[in-house]
């Protein structure tokens, strides 16, 4: 039974309360970031590299998340939950400092650390508090907090990049971010689960991360700094893979593996992390490369890009209360739930795919809307279906799985995405250009400009293209304008692929769901 059950109804809300309040603050650091990163890349430079400030965020909070829910199964989750709010609080502070891409990438992974052991607790203190039966209708609340976050995050981030400078985009966590610790030090509970001698999986821990964290980098170098076949990246994936073979055998042996592998061959929970981190891709594909479209392409400011993501992560919301409630009241038919979830975003991404640059507003919007609201419904599901499915004992590492699994997806589809969005960009800029610049420009000149095309979202570069574009003669406004309208193109271009390869893995994950099996939610933590 839950080691929470003791707690009176006023603790309970309390708790709970405490765990919004850190999802809040984890959600807005997602959510506030995006609209800011063509800003970013714009004065830091790094076009190029272009995800690899979400994808360091993101490698190291994945790692940090199955680890942290293992431990905390073991020793309880308070100090856990309090330590990792301080390092994302220092991490905010450090990305705010950074002054170089090189600085901000890794002052974003640090931060992840932090973001990683917030995220593993709160999905398992939610799976404390309640039966798999009643954790469908709470997610409601999970999903409010971060609708809240996701309105207020875009556009705020756009406001204070346009107004005061994309720094203060990680200074808004800092004040935040101590009023939760000061929460979670007076209120959450210092409880623990049975008090007994545990063997921790050191060596688990070891090889988990050098199974991760190579391969990760080797999906992001990949096609971007160095070729698919180079000996970099080929090094990287073979050590990932014999890590993981280790790591594979060492969990077998040990006594409390930080990962239980028997649990993962139930079917249920390996279709569930299957659909996850198919759907993950093609989530993380939308959220970070629509501001760059309504910037890039439509020509809007942080603020006004932040403001059209928004309608995206209200459909989201929307689509996961509405799938959350329904679960609670309707017996739980999570099959039904999930494939028409998928079904809807994969009809969004779709439609994303056929944008142009003669695209109106409204149009795209209803778009967006209609992928969030197709992925909003698949949220809740995956995690209360794996809940169901084992034991109390091991709720916390096997919940912290689904996040593992979405973010894992996630990052692979910012590596496969931004390494794709580069190489179509540069090839098919050159491509658009009209033969008379290609006489009048050196190629070397035009090639910087397909690898570095921050002239569409900063107008300082702008300025500087219009003095380059004059020591080479003829109509400098004319060739300017061919220029801009080259690289919008090019641009359209690349995000078309994009999204269609969302879509192709959007449509994987509407075949794997199929073959899921559907069993009653529990009404207790654990089955009599």
């Amino acid at each position: 039974m839950s080691v929470f059950n003791s707690l009176s109804r006023r603790e309970v809300i309390v708790t709970f309360g405490g765990v919004l309040l850190a999802i809040f603050l984890g959600a807005l650091d997602q959510t506030i970031v995006a609209t800011a990163l063509p800003d970013i890349v714009a004065e830091l430079g790094g076009f190029t590299h272009y995800t690899l400030i979400s994808t360091s965020y993101m490698i190291s909070s994945t790692v940090l998340i199955p680890i942290t829910g293992r431990l905390t199964d073991m020793f309880g989750r308070k100090w856990f939950y309090i330590g990792g709010i301080a390092i994302f609080i220092l991490g905010s502070l450090l990305s705010g400092l950074s002054h170089t891409f090189t600085q901000l990438v890794l002052f974003r992974a640090f931060q992840g650390i932090g973001a990683g052991i917030m995220i593993a607790n709160a999905f398992a203190v939610i799976g404390d508090l309640f039966p798999p039966s009643e954790r469908g209708k709470y997610q409601g609340f999970v999903s409010a907090i971060f609708g809240l976050a996701s309105v207020v995050g875009p556009t705020l981030g756009g406001f204070l990049t346009d107004t005061i400078s994309w720094h203060w985009i990680f200074y808004i966590n800092i004040p935040l971010g101590i009023v939760v610790i000061a929460l979670f030090v007076l209120y959450f509970p210092a409880l623990r689960p049975e008090a007994r001698r545990h063997r921790i999986d050191y060596a688990g821990m070891v090889f988990l991360v050098l199974t991760t964290v190579p391969l990760m980098l080797a999906l992001t170098w990949a096609g971007v700094q160095y070729p698919w076949v180079s000996p970099q990246i080929i090094g990287m994936s073979g050590f990932s893979l014999v890590a993981g073979v280790v790591f594979y055998f060492l969990e077998l042996r040990h006594q409390e593996p930080i990962l239980p592998l028997n649990y993962f061959t139930d079917r249920i929970v390996s279709i569930s992390l299957a659909v996850t981190f198919l759907t993950g891709f093609g989530m993380f594909g939308a959220i970070i490369f629509i501001p760059l479209y309504f910037q890039g392409v439509l020509g809007l400011s942080a603020t006004a890009s932040g403001s059209f993501l928004t309608p995206m992560m209200l459909g989201v919301v929307t689509g996961s209360i509405t799938s959350g409630q329904l679960l609670a009241r309707t017996g739980g038919h999570y099959k039904i739930q999930g494939i028409v979830g998928i079904t809807i975003m994969a009809v969004g991404l779709a439609l994303l795919s056929t944008m142009t640059i003669q695209t109106s507003y409204l149009t795209a919007v209803i778009y967006i809307v209609l992928t969030g609201l197709g992925l909003g419904t698949t949220f809740p599901l995956y995690s209360v279906v794996i809940q169901n499915a084992v034991p109390y004992k091991v709720m916390g590492v096997m919940i912290s799985s689904v996040p593992f699994s979405r973010f894992i997806g996630g990052t692979l589809g910012l590596a496969v995405l931004g390494s794709l969005m580069s190489t179509r960009f540069a090839a098919h800029f050159i491509d658009q250009l009209p033969a008379g610049i290609k006489t009048l420009i050196p190629m070397d000149t035009l090639t910087s400009m397909a690898n570095h095309p921050q002239v569409l979202v900063s107008a300082q570069n702008q300025d500087a293209l219009m003095k380059t574009l004059a020591q080479f003669g003829g109509d400098t406004s004319q060739i300017y304008s061919q220029i801009i309208e080259a690289l919008r193109q090019s641009l359209v271009y690349a995000l078309h692929e994009i999204f269609l390869i969302s879509l192709a893995v959007t449509v994987a994950a509407f075949v794997v769901s199929l073959f899921i099996r559907e069993i009653p939610l529990r009404r207790q933590h654990d089955a009599a």
